[in-house]
């Protein structure tokens, strides 16, 4: 006969009670359902003892730190296209000329207030009627007048920031330097997804009637096809976004008429507003002295 394993038992009987199981020494509050780990800390807690966390703008602006150019760049008006012959080459280059209208500076962006450095530049003329009362206070705190157009230029540090109404003039860019252009593109109204996103469009036969430019399904190829994914591409409006064109060469600079000429094509119509400033990805240009005080003499000079 094989023996036999021994059963549960009937029932057990301590000689103490179930609470009495806990020491002195343990809290209660262990064997509770709220974690009793430390706090975590706070993402958004900040100071001088503690590291630099990555979601401010000073962390940002360090991280930005090699990439921002050192000085400001100006507001230009594409006036159309022309191309410039090499003399001793004979090579073609197509070229965009840009005219600078009255840009100066504005005012002012410094870490302390604003968290990062940077020139508000404005170009033209605006009649004072057609400006708020709050551009107008703005305007007339910094003694410059009503201005057109208005953009600000991000620059590494203080020494960037150029005095308060000193006129930029075309020889703030020198003939050989590289330039990066943003301004936006042409605008083309309601446009297919053929034209749009260059789709291949469908069969002209073998079946295929009224559709040979459409879209098509959308939703099936995308995992379920229980719905169409955002950013999906699709027939929409096409255009009127800003582009930036990087690594435009100066050919030739005209500052008593404003001209400058590059190298390559810009975005945009004729007309349109086109910012420069020095290139992000090419060697800084050395800064001459004549072209500084040339602009620090114009600004001066009420009669400019």
């Amino acid at each position: 006969m094989p023996p036999r394993l021994p059963g549960k038992p009937t029932g057990l009987v301590l000689p103490f009670a179930a609470h009495q199981l806990t020491t002195t020494n343990v809290p209660l509050r262990m064997f509770g359902i709220k974690s009793i780990t430390s706090p975590q800390p706070n993402r958004f807690n900040s100071g001088p003892d503690l590291p630099l966390l990555k979601s401010t703008p000073a962390a940002a602006l360090e991280r930005k730190l090699n990439s921002l150019p050192l000085r400001t760049g100006a507001i230009a008006i594409k006036k159309g296209m022309t191309a410039i012959f090499d003399p001793e080459t004979g090579e073609r280059t197509p070229a965009t000329v840009l005219q600078l209208d009255r840009v100066q500076v504005i005012s002012h962006k410094t870490l302390e207030k604003h968290g990062y450095y940077a020139v508000q530049v404005g170009s033209g003329w605006k009649h004072p009627s057609n400006v708020t009362k709050a551009l107008l206070g703005h305007f007339s705190a910094n003694a410059v007048s009503p201005k057109r157009h208005i953009y600000e230029f991000r620059v590494r540090d203080e020494k960037g920031l150029l005095p308060i109404g000193q006129i930029i003039n075309a020889d703030w860019f020198q003939e050989g330097q590289y330039v990066d252009s943003r301004s936006n593109s042409k605008g083309k109204g309601f446009q297919g997804g053929m034209k749009r996103w260059g789709f291949a469009g469908q069969d002209r036969s073998h079946g295929v009637s009224l559709t040979h430019r459409s879209l098509g399904n959308t939703a099936p190829g995308q995992g379920g096809g229980s719905r169409v994914y955002p950013g999906k591409k699709m027939p929409g409006n096409m255009g009127n976004e800003q582009n930036t064109v990087q690594n435009l060469r100066v050919l030739k600079t005209d500052p008593e008429n404003g001209i400058i000429i590059i190298s390559g094509a810009v975005s945009g119509p004729k007309g349109c507003v086109v910012r420069i400033q020095d290139a992000i990805k090419k060697a800084w240009p050395q800064i001459q002295k004549a072209a500084i005080e040339s602009s620090t003499e114009s600004s001066a000079d009420p009669t400019a």
